[in-house]
Order: structure tokens, then C-alpha cells, then sequence
């Protein structure tokens, strides 16, 4: 019999009642360390108060009007992240899914509109992952994403990670963007150079695509740059923003340059919910905190504290560890027993993480995390190691 909740999940028998800053407390009473942030959603921790004031404010005056009127709330949002970013001009969705519908339909509408409606094809890779709408599966094409939902979405080609030989084949005058993600958080924590980055973005101008960059998962602080890209010194034309901007509510975006955006004209897209008050209330605060060069340069240097500690964890435990990657707060350990072992070993030593591609485990942890949680947490992911060492 089918249960009332569609089985979609494979849950974690855990019920958490109640989160405090890089703690979730089972209604058992126990206390896990957070290290997953609901998959780099939680980028302040749980019950942060600025987002609690936010968010609590805005529920006393105004929930929802719809799009069909001004939202100041969103107003502000937008100026905030235009004026912090390449950005011209911002489009708030309800989901990094919702937000990879708009960059394709945004970089064929760009094409059309220049009257080359022949430039419809996006250039995606191997272990990519952009949301599990149509355009979302198609765009990252493995089999796990796409096997019994087809016809799917047309006009994706699919390259390995990081080929660029085959991507500079690949774009032909049918071509109309480039799409990736500089640290591919689903396919395992696997960063994209900065040389290389560089690299696409000068081919895409000498090509004649544009450059779509997915920091749904990489952005919002969590590599001690406000988005991953600056690492680089490039911009992209269109980027799809989601989980942190939100602080834990649903809250998207992409954001475009303003030549990039040219084609979507009124009537092009829309969202009911998409930039409500309630949302960009807390998105305002969540960039009050994350885009403060303070805050940024803290979150590096405890990510550099972080690293030095894994790599001392990796060398306690050869048997379950070979290394660790990544960027800032968004680091995986790849480990020798299939993740899923490692993460069920964390619940019983109270520690979440969360398993991805190529063997992976994945270290999310809040941008706030302190230096005695990030030494509880070496602690927390050394005691779990030690017992798959004598399972």
C-alpha cells in the first residue's frame, strides 16, 4: 500500500524537531552536528535571529500580492544583488530547478530575438546536476536522472567534465550557451579549475555562445567568495542561484546581464509565488550577513581550519579516507566504503553529512559554524570512521 507521502526519498530514520545554528535535535533529544545544511541551504545555521526577525516582520504584514503588482521586498533583494554582482537584472523563482527553466528559455529567447532561432543546442557535462524539471534532467543527461521519463527536453549535447579539447569541437553555430556548474556538488565535490573556467568564457566570446554557470549549490558565500565564479575574475551572462540565498526558504533566482536578458520581454515568463514578500524579506537579510567582505573572509579562514583538520583525519584513517576537495565550506571527503556507509555511520555518531557521485561524501557545514563545532565535528567524523574501521 502506498504511503501518503509519495516514496520518492529514501529518508534517514531521523525526526528532527528542532534546529539551533549547526545543531538539529531529534525529538529523542538527541544532538547531531549539522555538516549538511540541508544540502547548502542553510547557509546562517538553523534559526539564525536576523532571518527569524525577517521572516517573523514580514508574516505581520504581508504574505503574498502575486507578480501582478510591485513588491518592494523584491525590489530590494534585487538591487542588492545587482549591485554585488555582474548582474544587471534579477528574475526570483521558488527553487534552483525553476531558475534552470529560465536560463534555457532566456538563452534561446536571446538567440531567437537576434534572429538566429537556429541557436537553440546548450552544452552540458557528465556528472552535472541542474534540478529534476524536464529541461533539468535533459541538461544533465545521465541515466540515473533521465530513464523512463522520456521523450526528453531536445537540444542538449553532453560532454565529459572538464574535456575542453571536445567542448571547443563541440560549439558550432547551433550553439547557444555553455552550462556548468564551477563546483559540481552532486557529482562529488568536483571543482573546475580556475584557468579552465577562464578558458570557456574566452571560447564562448570567441564562439559566439553565452556562459551560464549553475551556483545553486557552489554560491551565496559557501566558497568564501560571495559566488564561486569570482575565484576566476570572470562573469557569466546568466546564473542560477538558489539554495543560501534563502537561508532555509524556498527562494530562487537567475540573474543576467542586461544583454543577456534582452529577449524576456513582458509575457515571457512568470511565477506566482516567485519573489513573494516573504521570501525576498529573508533573502535581504540573508545578503545583509553573506555579502559582507567581513563575513567572507571569516568563512575562509575557517574553511582553511577545516581543511587542515580533515587532513589530518584522512591520514588517521587510511582505510576509509583517500582525500579531501573542494572550496571554501564546500568540501567532500572521498572515502573507500560507499558513502551511504559513511553517512549512516555519522547518524550513529551524531553527525550529518550527505553522499554524492564518485564515492564522495559531502561537508556542508553552516558559513557560521565555529572553531570548537568545526573541532567537534573532526571529532564527530573521526569516531565514525573508527567504526567502520573494526564493522
Amino acid at each position: 500500500m502506498i504511503p501518503s507521502v509519495l516514496p520518492t526519498y529514501t529518508r534517514a530514520p531521523l525526526h528532527f524537531v528542532k534546529g539551533e545554528g549547526s545543531w538539529l535535535v531529534e525529538e529523542d533529544g538527541r544532538r547531531f552536528l549539522d555538516l549538511g545544511s540541508g544540502i547548502a541551504v542553510n547557509a546562517l545555521g538553523h534559526a539564525h535571529p536576523a532571518l527569524v526577525a525577517a521572516l517573523t516582520e514580514q508574516a505581520g504584514k504581508l504574505w503574498h500580492v502575486s507578480n501582478l503588482y510591485e513588491i518592494p521586498q523584491q525590489q530590494a533583494l534585487a538591487d542588492k544583488l545587482v549591485g554585488a554582482t555582474f548582474a544587471d537584472t534579477v528574475f526570483f523563482t521558488n527553487s534552483g530547478t525553476e531558475a534552470c527553466e529560465l536560463a534555457v528559455k532566456m538563452a534561446r529567447k536571446y538567440w531567437y530575438d537576434k534572429g538566429l532561432p537556429e541557436k537553440t543546442d546548450i552544452i552540458a557535462f557528465s556528472g552535472s546536476f541542474h534540478g529534476r524539471s524536464s529541461a533539468g534532467i535533459a541538461a544533465a543527461g545521465s541515466e540515473k536522472m533521465v530513464k523512463g521519463f522520456g521523450p526528453l527536453l531536445p537540444g542538449f549535447k553532453h560532454l565529459d567534465w572538464r574535456d575542453f579539447d571536445a567542448l571547443k569541437d563541440a560549439i558550432d553555430d547551433n550553439t547557444a550557451a555553455v552550462l556548468l556548474e564551477p563546483i559540481q556538488g552532486e557529482g562529488g565535490i568536483r571543482p573546475l579549475p580556475d584557468d579552465e573556467l577562464k578558458a570557456i568564457r574566452a571560447l564562448c566570446d570567441e564562439k559566439g555562445c553565452l556562459l551560464v554557470l549553475d551556483e545553486v549549490q557552489c554560491g551565496m558565500g559557501r566558497t568564501g567568495r560571495l559566488f564561486a565564479h569570482e575565484w576566476a575574475g570572470i562573469v557569466p551572462d546568466i546564473m542560477m542561484v538558489a539554495k543560501g540565498i534563502g537561508g532555509g526558504f524556498p527562494l530562487g533566482a537567475v540573474l543576467a546581464t542586461e544583454e543577456a536578458a534582452s529577449g524576456m520581454t513582458a509575457g515571457t515568463h512568470g511565477s506566482t509565488y516567485g519573489g513573494n514578500p516573504l521570501g525576498c524579506a529573508v533573502g535581504c537579510a540573508v545578503m545583509d550577513h553573506v555579502a559582507e567582505p567581513e563575513f567572507l573572509a571569516e568563512v575562509n579562514r575557517k574553511a582553511g581550519f577545516l581543511r587542515q583538520k580533515l587532513e589530518g583525519l584522512i591520514a588517521a584513517h587510511p582505510d576509509i579516507f583517500e582525500e579531501v576537495r573542494g572550496s571554501g565550506l564546500m568540501l567532500g571527503l572521498k572515502v573507500k566504503p560507499a558513502p551511504a556507509e559513511f553517512v549512516k555511520a555519522g547518524y550513529e555518531a551524531l553527525v550529518i553529512t550527505v553522499p554524492a557521485a564518485d564515492n564522495v561524501v559531502r561537508l556542508l557545514p553552516a558559513l557560521t559554524i565555529s572553531d570548537d563545532e568545526i573541532a567537534e565535528a573532526i571529532a564527530r567524523l573521526d569516531a565514525a570512521a573508527s567504526a567502520l574501521e573494526t564493522a
